[in-house]
């Protein structure tokens, strides 16, 4: 069990050491690989088996670069169709668009100053109104102050008319009563 264990951290000390070296150069096996497997690549990509295989990797080549010309013909004919367009008419439309735009916010701003006035206008009569009604209030309670006034100096006077008329009423009892002693006396 122990000889397992420390093989296997030696693998792994190992695995440790060829990953953290720096990549170096191919070695010259590689490069030799790696030349040989181009000219299968191309024998296995011909369609036919002969010995025509290498006569068809220049007709190949060939077309891979009439493709690539095609595709910087095209981006070519893009760049011209950008250098032939009409830049006046461009600017042209982009004025004008700009004028409607200004013109739009000119009629906005001009909205924008009515309104803000008819809201100035409405504030101010509010302001009339509510000063209006405090003057209104004021007087109306100077008013019920004095109608207050009036009410309890009344009530008084119907306190002294109740003891005037009761005194009187009085009067009139001793003096009925002194008429008939008077009466009496007299017979």
């Amino acid at each position: 069990m122990s000889s397992l264990y420390t093989r296997s951290k030696e693998f792994t000390r190992n695995r440790k050491s060829q990953s953290d070296s720096p990549p170096s150069s191919p070695s010259p096996i590689a490069k030799t690989f790696r030349h040989e497997r181009l000219p299968r690549l191309d024998a296995a990509s011909s369609s036919t088996g002969t010995s025509d295989a290498y006569s068809d990797r220049p007709s190949g080549r060939s077309s891979a670069y009439t493709r690539r010309e095609n595709r910087l013909a095209a981006l070519s004919s893009r760049t011209e169709d950008d250098s032939t367009r009409d830049y006046r008419k461009l600017y042209e439309n982009a004025l004008s668009e700009n004028q409607k735009l200004k013109s739009k916010l000119q009629d906005a701003h001009m909205e924008l100053t009515d309104v803000k006035s008819k809201l100035d206008k409405l504030a101010q009569q509010k302001q009339e109104k509510s000063s209006d009604r405090s003057s209104l209030l004021e007087v109306e309670k100077r008013e019920k102050r004095t109608l207050e006034r009036k009410l309890s100096e009344m009530e008084e006077e119907m306190k002294v008319l109740t003891e005037l008329k009761s005194d009187n009423q009085r009067l009139k009892d001793e003096n009925g009563a002194l008429i008939r002693v008077i009466s009496k006396l007299s017979k």
